[in-house]
């Protein structure tokens, strides 16, 4: 082997790098301490970009193509090596190719609870976990923030190194726009959506990142939390207390089988109990007008305890219609009563 065969296999003449792992973000080209020879070919295929390093400075960026390394197209690594006329002799610059395609499905988590400030409950403690597709947009940034001078980085090392920045950009764009915590809890279907135009920016200015989705998957808050949503939602599907009141009483009285409720059935059985005794004789069979009067006005009277037993509600529920002043009673002392024809005039409402 003669001299010149000896310098030609110093030099490196072809610079090129086939990705088989599937889960490679950057990979370091091998030099074996080789110099790179003028007018070397670099090839950097699809869904690839290559970063020139010289002695820790950031040099040129190769986009998809085929390269012929000469002055003209390495103007940054010119300067940077002081090339005054060109350069004409080899020489020595890492190589690094930084795969550019859409990385899917990697998994981020809260390893501990975040802190939520929420105007209804206060500050809530949550956990929160997902799935989100990236794609490395700044070759130069990515490197200095991310893979460093690793000679093979992969998706396992990005998942340790990135996972809690994810999660803290996350916490950080959830305080930010403010949503609620009902909402958080019960339609993170469509929070990742709407946090994008959030952690895009924060993910790329610090890490050279794109974040094509992000999904939340589930967020867990604390039992008394979750409690809360629920009964949230129970008076959403109920809508207006009046209205459902109301529609109480009226199932009562179905259920009692009278049109008239419970004044009505007093009524009826005070009448039943007169004919019986006028019948049969008894004392009391032909009471003074002024008797029949008071049963009348007695029969016409009810409590709110009555009405509620008779419709099948709560007592609270009329008596929140009595202090809203739907339904009108009269005060006697500490208690209320109600006139037949005031809740007949409040149900036909």
């Amino acid at each position: 082997m003669g001299i010149m065969d000896f310098i030609k296999g110093e030099l490196l003449e072809i610079i090129e790098w086939t990705d088989d792992s599937r889960d490679t973000l950057s990979y370091r080209f091998p030099d074996d301490d080789k110099a790179i020879k003028n007018g070397a070919q670099l090839i950097v295929r699809e869904s690839q970009q290559v970063q020139f390093v010289y002695l820790g400075e950031f040099g040129d960026t190769f986009s998809p193509g085929k390269h012929t390394l000469t002055t003209d197209n390495i103007p940054i690594l010119t300067k940077l090596k002081s090339w005054k006329y060109g350069f004409n002799s080899p020489f020595k610059a890492d190589v690094y190719y930084v795969t550019t395609r859409l990385f899917t499905g990697n998994k981020w988590g809260t390893a501990n609870p975040i802190m939520m400030r929420d105007d209804d409950l206060g500050i809530v403690r949550a956990r929160a976990f997902g799935t989100f597709d990236f794609r490395v947009t700044d070759p130069k940034l990515f490197l200095k923030e991310v893979a460093g001078s690793d000679q093979n980085f992969r998706l396992n090392e990005f998942a340790d190194t990135m996972r809690s920045r994810i999660v803290s950009i996350f916490a950080d764009a959830l305080a930010s726009a403010k949503v609620p915590v009902f909402d958080v809890a019960s339609r993170y279907g469509e929070l990742g959506e709407a946090l994008l135009p959030l952690i895009n920016p924060v993910v790329a200015a610090k890490y050279g990142l794109q974040i094509a989705s992000f999904i939340i998957e589930n967020v867990s808050v604390p039992p008394e939390v979750e409690q809360a949503i629920d009964k949230r939602s129970s008076m959403a599907a109920v809508g207006n207390l009046n209205d459902y009141v109301k529609f109480q009483m009226a199932q009562g009285m179905e259920k009692g089988g009278s049109s008239g409720g419970m004044a009505t059935e007093l009524a009826v059985g005070l009448s039943i109990a007169q004919q019986i005794m006028q019948q049969q004789g008894l004392p009391g069979a032909a009471p003074a007008p002024g008797v029949h009067a008071g049963a009348a006005a007695a029969a016409d009277l009810l409590s709110p305890a009555d009405v509620a037993k008779a419709l099948g509600v709560a007592e609270t529920d009329v008596m929140a219609v009595i202090s809203s002043g739907e339904l009108a009673a009269k005060k006697i002392g500490s208690s209320f009563r109600i006139k037949r024809s005031a809740l007949d005039e409040y149900l036909s409402k």
